[in-house]
């Protein structure tokens, strides 16, 4: 079926995409503010210990290379995190750009970075979540230097179109560490409990399903919101708005769940 009514409809599909990445950005600030206080702020005052209250056994003392890598890991994450919304702003590229290309090559090679501290931390310190969570975020940061790398190849060579469509990817792939837990803690208050996975070891099918739900389905998401922008059926154009409503519902609960129960305690 055609589209009958292709301004409505239209603008449905720009409503969703603006209205999830608004609520993205507000629980992303939260986020940014929660890494800044709990990790910057400690290590500000030489509190270093603190960060194993989140991430287990990260900082070992004497551990100069693992601390500074896992250092400069969660360093980075606060930057992206505030930089990420930003590439993606058009004013800010028409009337600042400048300050977007700077800004976005910090974020490119932040991208880069992160990820390998990512893969080091991972596999040489060992995975909170074993094997199955080294695995996860291998893919999750194969991914982020696959966006990074087409993003900027494309902006090398002015292909504008395709650049900014890559820039969205990433900004998914580099979100998927925060959706991650969004969407955990959507789920543990769902249930009242942790359901489908061991909170102790943090292993379980649930965390592997969760993973692939938050590392990879995005980026399907990413390339239906360029489908339906392109296209002339009405219901692929509904059908998309209709599920990333749903979603920005899902996000927006999960961020109230994970600034609650996990961000705010430990600020």
């Amino acid at each position: 079926m055609k589209v009958q009514n292709h301004s409505a409809v239209t603008k449905a599909v720009d409503l969703a995409a603006k209205s999830w990445f608004v609520v993205a950005v507000i629980g992303q600030m939260i986020f940014a503010c929660y890494v800044l206080m709990l990790y910057w702020k400690s290590a500000a005052l030489g509190d270093f210990e603190r960060w194993n209250s989140a991430t287990g056994h990260f900082y070992i003392k004497g551990d100069l290379l693992g601390n500074t890598i896992f250092g400069l890991h969660v360093a980075l994450a606060a930057i992206i995190t505030i930089l990420g919304p930003m590439q993606l702003v058009p004013k800010v590229r028409s009337y600042a750009p400048r300050f977007h290309r700077a800004s976005g090559r910090i974020y490119i090679a932040s991208a880069f970075i992160i990820s390998l501290a990512g893969l080091y931390l991972s596999w040489i310190k060992g995975s909170v979540g074993g094997l199955e969570g080294s695995v996860v975020i291998t893919m999750n940061a194969v991914i982020i230097m696959i966006c990074a790398f087409f993003a900027v190849k494309n902006a090398i060579r002015r292909n504008i179109a395709s650049h900014n469509q890559w820039a969205v990817h990433l900004f998914l792939a580099m979100s998927g560490v925060w959706l991650f837990r969004v969407f955990l803690m959507l789920w543990i208050m769902a249930w009242r409990a942790p359901v489908g996975f061991d909170p102790e070891t943090f292993t379980g099918p649930f965390l592997n399903f969760l993973g692939f739900m938050v590392y990879v389905f995005p980026q399907a998401i990413v390339a239906f919101y360029f489908l339906a922008k392109k296209s002339q059926v009405s219901a692929t154009k509904w059908a998309f708005s209709g599920l990333v409503f749903l979603i920005t519902i899902g996000t927006a609960l999960g961020i109230v769940a994970a600034t609650i129960g996990l961000w705010v305690p430990r600020m």
